[in-house]
């Protein structure tokens, strides 16, 4: 999901009980914030009421 999202060119996501973090790496032409809200977006969906999600740039290489 999270790559479908575009301007996303990597992804990793980490899994807790009770706990996910998702980084994305962005396109060259893409603004951080509103990719973050679009990624947010996109996986919204699959949310658990108790869980709790955090959102993040990974660092370019």
């Amino acid at each position: 999901m999270v790559y479908g999202v575009e301007g996303v060119t990597a992804a990793r996501v980490w899994h807790w009980p009770g706990r996910v973090a998702v980084g994305v790496r962005p396109a060259m032409l893409s603004a951080p914030s509103e990719l973050l809200r679009r990624v947010e977006s996109a996986v919204a969906g699959l949310r658990e009421p108790e869980e709790t999600w955090d959102f993040g740039l990974l660092e370019t290489e």
